[in-house]
């Protein structure tokens, strides 16, 4: 027989909701950058890609082209009011859908006042306490030569951090970023990212583990960690792990 004090009492006022949102249930908002390429299942502006509803924003003037070989020049202010806006339809947290936008890392959650996750990259620091001595993070992105040392310190990167793109691939950057056209070979963008983490192993034996900046790589994820053998981490690890702590399972 359970004692009073073992037996759950409801709370006052339990059967209280309360209001104040314009959208309930779905705690996550992403910003996404304004383009025309498809956008598979595994991409994270695919809806498909994952277990819980997200709330979608897109940055209307702000292309791959512009945020990624531009450094995103003079869009601060749209992504802050973005993020304004979609913690005001009822996000709890904010991510990005360009690892690039590392650099408004600070300045976006000091604007909006709930956790923002600006890049994949920030993954790397905790990837890297997982590696034995002597191994170390690696990183593919989709543009090595754009990627500076301004967008590693924003994610907490280290400088040294071996890197390669996907500029000199046959479909995957010129899709992407360049806007060549709309549709997508998806082999050949798969051969994109798993020659340029081949590389990248090749070029740095103590590669213990990979991870990929950019938010669109996540289709390609199990076919580079077949072909390197390596644990490889992306946006959707990254955004699972976050909005987990939004909802934590309950047991």
């Amino acid at each position: 027989m359970n004692s009073p004090s073992s037996t759950p009492a409801e709370a006052p006022g339990a059967r209280i909701a309360r209001g104040g949102k314009a959208i309930y249930g779905v705690p996550l908002g992403i910003l996404m950058l304004e383009a025309r390429f498809p956008r598979i299942s595994g991409d994270m502006g695919n809806g498909t890609t994952w277990p819980f509803p997200v709330l979608y924003r897109v940055v209307r003037g702000a292309s791959p082209e512009k945020v990624v070989l531009n450094g995103a020049a003079g869009l601060l202010p749209d992504f802050v009011e973005a993020a304004q806006d979609l913690v005001r339809l009822g996000a709890e947290a904010i991510t990005t859908n360009c690892g690039f936008l590392a650099l408004f890392q600070k300045e976006l959650a000091a604007a909006v006042g709930v956790p923002v996750a600006t890049s994949s990259l920030m993954q790397v620091p905790w990837v890297q306490a997982t590696l034995p001595p002597g191994k170390r993070v690696g990183v593919v992105t989709v543009s090595g030569s754009s990627l500076s040392p301004a967008h590693l310190a924003g994610a907490g990167v280290p400088l040294d951090t071996p890197l390669v793109g996907t500029e000199n691939g046959r479909e995957f950057f010129r899709v992407l970023i360049k806007a060549e056209k709309d549709d997508l070979d998806i082999a050949l963008a798969e051969a994109d990212v798993v020659d340029a983490g081949r590389q990248l192993v090749a070029n740095n034996p103590d590669v213990g583990a990979i991870v990929l900046e950019c938010t669109n790589m996540p289709p390609y994820a199990a076919a580079l960690q077949e072909a390197v053998g390596l644990p490889v981490y992306d946006i959707y690890s990254m955004i699972t792990w976050f909005h987990a702590g939004l909802r934590p399972r309950r047991f």
